[in-house]
């Protein structure tokens, strides 16, 4: 065997195994379990299913990537991006400045923005400016909770909580007189649990974008884009769309 030839076997065998390396990549994912119709669980097949999963299943497909769910409380998350203890997130998360600084964002895949709920008997509370001085439950780690401690200048009735149905059950249970969150969680938690008890009023406020986080420096970030790109083109977004919130609206 010449030694042209063995170099030549040598080169190829390496680059067959960093093929092999990068095909078998399989990233960590985390998403928030709580965020309905987003993402839950469901109990039946103990498998994560929603919006948001559906999403990432077909952008992870396109993109080129295998993955590991994993599930974790939203506040801590970004966190976990920041320190490399998982490779994206996708949890119905708001893109704004603070945390561009500190992960990496795809393109926005869904419009959105803050929404307030109280109980069908509670005729005093129609709008925002209504909960000077009263109860309100947010999630801890969301873009709500700022909005509320930097808009309402008595905001010491504001409670954050760990996960969404907290907070709901605080509602039903009067511990808070409205919960103020993601317009999308908060309908839908009223057609469905809350139906007949609780109901949404005033305004959508604060219009927001969710994006899927990646962690700072991400190789990930044009392939993703590329990816939802694509869904939009095909139709793909608009099926899995209109399967959890009914007809897509009009682009304006």
């Amino acid at each position: 065997m010449s030694t042209k030839w063995l170099k030549t076997l040598t080169a190829g065998l390496a680059l067959t195994a960093a093929a092999g390396t990068v095909s078998a990549e399989k990233l960590k994912i985390a998403t928030d379990p709580s965020f309905v119709p987003f993402e839950m669980l469901d109990i039946k097949t103990g498998e994560m299913i929603g919006f948001d999963m559906e999403i990432i299943a077909e952008v992870a497909k396109r993109a080129g990537f295998e993955y590991d769910m994993n599930t974790m409380d939203f506040n801590g998350i970004i966190p976990a991006l920041q320190t490399g203890s998982i490779d994206i997130a996708i949890a119905g998360i708001t893109i704004t400045e603070a945390r561009e600084k500190i992960v990496d964002f795809s393109d926005p895949y869904y419009d959105s923005g803050l929404r307030l709920l109280v109980r069908v008997d509670n005729n005093k509370i129609l709008e925002f400016k209504d909960l000077e001085g009263k109860k309100i439950g947010s999630k801890i780690g969301s873009t709500s909770y700022d909005y509320l401690t930097g808009n309402l200048k008595d905001n010491d009735g504001v409670t954050p909580y760990p996960g969404s149905a907290d907070m709901y059950l605080a509602l039903m249970s009067r511990s808070v007189d409205a919960v103020f969150y993601d317009a999308p969680n908060v309908a839908y938690f009223a057609r469905t649990k809350g139906e007949g008890k609780v109901k949404t009023v005033g305004a959508l406020y604060e219009g927001q974008q969710y994006g899927i986080a990646l962690k700072a420096g991400s190789e990930w970030v044009d392939e993703v884009n590329a990816a939802l790109a694509e869904i939009h083109e095909d139709g793909t977004y608009k099926t899995i769309y209109e399967t959890w919130f009914g007809p897509l609206p009009d682009a304006k």
